[in-house]
């Protein structure tokens, strides 16, 4: 037998489960939440004007370009910015941070699957606080979160697509004494966001990603804001140069058309309220959702079944096996084309 070498609590998970990917056949891909319409064409431009040659370089150790980009775009200024290899780099880079082994880390429950993992990857205890029935807030999420050192909140919510009050927000980032991250990688379908937040208290912060609004979920970029006190310590903890040269470039290009992205999110949003409103009149379940992808339950057949159903017509949407979202298909929203491939299919096979 092979001596396993891992540490032990890594040995006793099972890691995180991205969304499938499959090759090989025409599929309809709606299982992962990428933006179904191009990045902006500026992104191409930089793209084609890249210098190869500059790859025998380092990049900039702290994506100062990027950082100055974002900091013109958003009004906060480039202290407050910290980068990252996609906003799950960014996630973990906190873990490493502010949580010791055996300290405890809070989150809710049902939300994003890579938190229980962050949590074990550091030995950290975990410490989740369930959800409200329609998937709110509980009133009591203080108690709950305890002594908690980090506590991340996913607004708009994955995978119920929900978000949250923002006197709310505002009340647990004042009363909660520890860090609080907002996880944002779908505020930008929302109607609103916590970005403000990073200047008003000293312990938050708010992370987003170029994956969903910007359509670059292949280039791995995400970036954070908080007050330069939180940013100069999980400095300390990143990757030398975690973010490359060409990843950089491309990102500073797609900040500085912000007009395409918010074209596509309109027509996301648009095509969210419709399909929204067919699954209704189908019978089905759906979500309040303020994100890019919906989560519904199917009017007659079970969940997992609908699930198989479409993966074998080359469909694929997502199912997640767990306590409280079982009986839901959560549903990427793409193109109208797609959506309308995916309406025929689902009412063909839920009744």
């Amino acid at each position: 037998m092979t001596k396993n070498y891992a540490r032990k609590n890594i040995q006793a998970i099972a890691g995180y489960t991205p969304g499938e990917q499959l090759t090989g056949r025409r599929i309809i891909k709606l299982n992962t939440n990428e933006n179904p319409y191009p990045p902006s064409p500026k992104v191409g431009e930089a793209l084609r004007g890249f210098s190869w040659e500059s790859l025998r370089l380092y990049p900039e150790p702290t994506a100062l370009p990027l950082r100055e980009a974002a900091a013109d775009l958003f009004g906060i200024p480039k202290e407050y910015i910290i980068c990252g290899n996609g906003s799950d780099d960014l996630l973990t880079i906190a873990l490493r941070t502010f949580v010791n082994d055996g300290d405890a880390f809070a989150f809710p429950e049902p939300s994003y699957s890579l938190y229980p993992v962050l949590a074990d990857l550091q030995s950290a205890v975990r410490r989740p606080f369930e959800l409200t029935d329609d998937f709110g807030l509980p009133a009591d999420i203080i108690r709950q979160a305890g002594d908690a050192k980090l506590l991340i909140l996913a607004r708009p919510n994955a995978p119920t697509g929900n978000s949250y009050p923002m006197d709310a927000i505002r009340a647990l980032c004042r009363d909660f004494d520890g860090v609080v991250w907002i996880d944002e990688a779908y505020a930008d379908f929302a109607d609103d966001n916590c970005l403000a937040l990073v200047q008003e208290f000293p312990n938050v912060v708010v992370s987003r990603t170029f994956s969903k609004s910007y359509s670059l979920a292949g280039l791995r970029m995400g970036i954070a804001f908080a007050a330069p006190a939180l940013v100069n310590e999980m400095n300390k903890l990143k990757d030398s140069y975690n973010t490359d040269r060409l990843a950089q470039a491309l990102a500073v290009a797609a900040l500085q058309d912000p007009a395409h992205p918010e074209a596509n999110v309109a027509k996301v949003r648009a095509s969210r309220a419709d399909v929204t409103a067919k699954l209704s009149a189908h019978g089905c379940t759906v979500l309040p959702s303020q994100a890019n992808f919906l989560l519904f339950r199917p009017a007659l057949r079970p969940a997992r079944e609908i699930f198989q159903a479409l993966r074998e017509r080359g469909i694929l949407v997502r199912y997640f096996s767990l306590p409280r979202v079982d009986q839901y298909i959560r549903l990427t929203v793409g193109t109208d084309e797609e959506m309308a491939e995916f309406l025929l299919a689902l009412f063909e096979l839920d009744r």
